[in-house]
């Protein structure tokens, strides 16, 4: 019996891999090889050791421990997280923890094999930052290639327009189905500058989605902004270098200002066929975005020609493009009421501590008495609207 009932199709817009410290190395280019750090846990509840355990292995989990793992049948995803889940990183255990999970299918993101790709710090170079994302697009390639459930996220930075399109175009041949972009300014340039309009583009010709993802931008704020005076707070999971409680209050605000900067410069009415999802980032922000945007371009566009231009308000250029994870604490039905249900997508966050331990649970009880057709739409319709290729599996 799988963890997700089979009342109706769920699909699952939230799901990693736990790369090994060679995830990037292995698979760069001869050059950039030795420059390439390799992909680090110091930020994260895994300890060296387990990760030196499994590397002892060849990479692997022991057979006992896989066996282990598959015993638990729909308990696999309360019991077991982090590098020790079933198919953390290995993709041929992943398609049994999909079996087990019982998705139709799961977005595929990486955890920890971003930081040098999005970094906006200008002592790393284009150079290394862009072949790093090479090095992550070739693996997660792979890693999703045996099984087409596997939706793998290509990773690509925009501060260059010419390289970033060079990246999405290997990722678009290599048959990945979305792009996590970084919901920051794009070098000096918005999202909304005329020389990523190619970039934008091609990702509608093609009829892949770009992605926002929580690590897409810096988790912590600035040190000022913590400083109060008062001892350091830890972060919730006990340590200093995961979200703290000022962290979470204001991380909407990365990708809300990324989506409405898209949106006032006009991407979004340019290129009507394209769509995209912000992921684990919260949706409690959502309603109060498109109210604010519809009055800000109602009011503003008498001065600014660009918005007067729109033949859609915002609110309707976002229900139809763009969808929303809630994190599995927040009230979506909630959400939903205040909003529309086409918003809102299901996301386990597997095998990550985040997503819960019984994440169908808790969204169930937030939906509570609302009827199938606003169900149907959280656990399928909107991800199928957003990431059609997932559409018969």
């Amino acid at each position: 019996m799988a963890y997700a009932p089979d009342i109706r199709p769920i699909y699952d817009a939230d799901s990693h891999i736990m790369e090994l410290p060679d995830f990037l190395k292995r698979y760069a280019d001869p050059d950039l090889r030795d420059e390439i750090p390799a992909v680090s846990y110091s930020a994260s509840i895994v300890t060296d050791a387990e990760v030196a355990e499994i590397m002892a292995r060849g990479g692997r989990h022991s057979e006992q421990h896989v066996a282990d793992l598959i015993g638990l049948g729909d308990h696999l995803i309360e019991r077991v997280k982090e590098i020790q889940a079933l198919g953390a990183f290995d993709s041929l255990e992943r398609s049994v923890a999909l079996d087990m999970l019982g998705f139709r299918s799961q977005l595929v993101f990486a955890t920890h094999s971003v930081a040098m790709s999005f970094s906006p710090s200008s002592k790393t170079s284009l150079r290394l930052r862009y072949g790093a994302t090479r090095a992550h697009n070739r693996h997660m390639a792979e890693f999703c290639a045996r099984d087409k459930r596997l939706l793998g996220v290509a990773i690509v930075p925009l501060d260059d327009p010419a390289l970033a399109l060079e990246e999405l175009d290997f990722a678009i041949r290599s048959d990945l189905k979305a792009v996590w972009v970084p919901h920051r300014a794009c070098g000096d340039r918005s999202p909304g500058h005329v020389a990523l309009d190619p970039f934008w583009e091609r990702l509608a010709t093609a009829g892949v989605p770009f992605v926002l993802h929580v690590g897409g931008s810096p988790l912590q704020l600035g040190k000022a902004w913590t400083n109060n005076g008062r001892p350091p707070v830890k972060d919730w999971m006990g340590g200093g270098e995961n979200l703290r409680t000022k962290d979470v209050a204001v991380l909407h605000q990365g990708p809300e200002t990324f989506l409405t900067m898209m949106l006032v410069d006009g991407v979004f009415e340019r290129f009507p066929n394209l769509r995209g999802a912000s992921v684990e980032l919260g949706a409690g922000w959502v309603p109060s975005l498109l109210v604010r945007l519809d009055w800000v371009v109602q009011h503003w566009r008498k001065t600014d020609l660009n918005l007067a231009k729109f033949k859609r308000k915002p609110s309707e250029q976002l229900t139809e493009q763009i969808a929303f994870t809630p994190f599995v604490f927040e009230d979506v039905g909630s959400l939903i009421d205040q909003s529309n249900p086409e918003l809102y997508l299901f996301s386990s966050d597997y095998p990550h501590t985040e997503g819960g331990r019984n994440p169908i649970a808790r969204f169930e009880a937030a939906l509570g008495s609302r009827p199938d057709e606003i169900r149907n739409r959280f656990y399928a319709e909107n991800f199928l609207r957003i990431f059609p290729e997932a559409r018969g599996l």
